[in-house]
């Protein structure tokens, strides 16, 4: 009869052998390291979701080898290191501890060097304590999600995006708008802003048709976003035949600028006007507002107002010019209108 404390050290060594088995069988990715960070178990489901063979890692660190082209940790390891604190710089979309309290979940966008795609992939890193509590190993799973991710990325973008031209729709615009001048106001940096109207639009429809005006919107709405160049810029067509762009950290100098720019580059383009009452080609008035929010600034609405009082004295002055807010007056003088205020017309709100 065999000793009790054998059968007992014989029955651990059964479980933890069909333990593994179970593991190797998952339909669900895992593998498992030990406290040194080393692969143990890198199961079949794991080799076909990443393209890497066991053998290929187990007993390393390599791990991170299947999901990056460049050395960093993988969930498990942040786990065996106890280290949430850097959750957010490793998984930006989506991190956070487990239910329980013990190990994380996060999403996160994997080059898959051995694929040659990237995948979407919801990933769970929990680990194992022995009854003294102590670490003796991490278990991670994998989820692809990249049809989800990739479908709800689709639909973000339908509802951000302007059917016609591409360019970001009002939504997005709004959305921005408030962000930016939030931003504004805490890093006390001037923030631009202009507006950009066809001229005399109405009668190029009815001149040439509305498939043509259509495609008169596409080619400014191109002109206007190839200004959008630094990553917080939004070229955006804020309704009709009238589009907006967002300059953050921009002076009025500067802005006025690059709507002048703009201006030039939509006159190259020589579309063909010719109605009566428009020149022979497509141009553009441009208002330019900046602004440097103070703490009685809660909303970007000074801003809209003053660029689009910038628009409309552009109009009133004959229209194919660039106007800034900051020098509406200087501009009004010239034209032997001193003391004459700027015609206004209901003043835009922030969403």
């Amino acid at each position: 009869m065999a000793k009790p404390g054998k059968t007992s050290a014989k029955t651990v060594d059964v479980a933890d052998s069909y333990a593994v088995r179970l593991m190797q069988h998952l339909v669900v990715p895992t593998f498992v390291i030990d406290p040194k960070r080393r692969v143990v178990i890198w199961n079949r489901a794991c080799e076909r979701l990443t393209g890497v063979a066991a053998s290929e890692v187990i007993g390393t660190n390599r791990h991170w080898q299947a999901f990056y082209e460049t050395r960093r940790p993988c969930l498990a390891d942040l786990v065996a290191l106890d280290r949430p604190e850097q959750l957010p710089e490793f998984y930006s979309e989506y991190a956070a501890r487990g239910h329980n309290g013990l190990g994380f979940s996060a999403e996160n966008w994997c080059v898959m060097p051995k694929l040659g795609s990237q995948l979407y992939l919801a990933i769970d890193a929990g680990p194992i304590h022995d009854e003294a509590g102590h670490l003796i190993a991490v278990v991670e799973t994998l989820r692809d999600l990249t049809d989800q991710k990739r479908a709800e990325m689709a639909l973000k973008e339908l509802a951000t995006k302007d059917g016609l031209t591409g360019l970001s729709n009002r939504r997005a615009f709004d959305q921005m708008l408030m962000s930016e001048w939030a931003r504004a106001r805490r890093t006390q940096k001037p923030m631009a802003l202009l507006f950009v109207d066809v001229d005399h639009f109405k009668l190029f429809n009815d001149r040439h048709g509305h498939q043509s005006g259509d495609e008169c919107l596409r080619a400014v709405a191109s002109v206007v976003s190839r200004h959008a160049v630094r990553p917080l810029d939004l070229a955006s067509r804020y309704g009709g035949e009238e589009f907006a762009l967002i300059l953050p950290d921009m002076d009025c100098d500067a802005a006025c600028g690059i709507a002048e720019e703009i201006r030039c580059a939509v006159m190259a383009l020589r579309v063909t006007h010719g109605a009566i009452g428009a020149g022979d080609h497509v141009t553009l008035s441009v208002g330019v507002a900046s602004h440097i929010p103070d703490e009685t600034d809660d909303s970007p609405d000074r801003l809209l107002g003053a660029a689009d009082e910038a628009l409309y004295a552009a109009k009133r002055l004959g229209r194919n010019r660039v106007m800034c807010s900051e020098r509406l007056l200087a501009e009004f003088a010239k034209l032997g209108r001193d003391g004459v205020p700027v015609p206004g017309r209901a003043p835009r709100k922030s969403a």
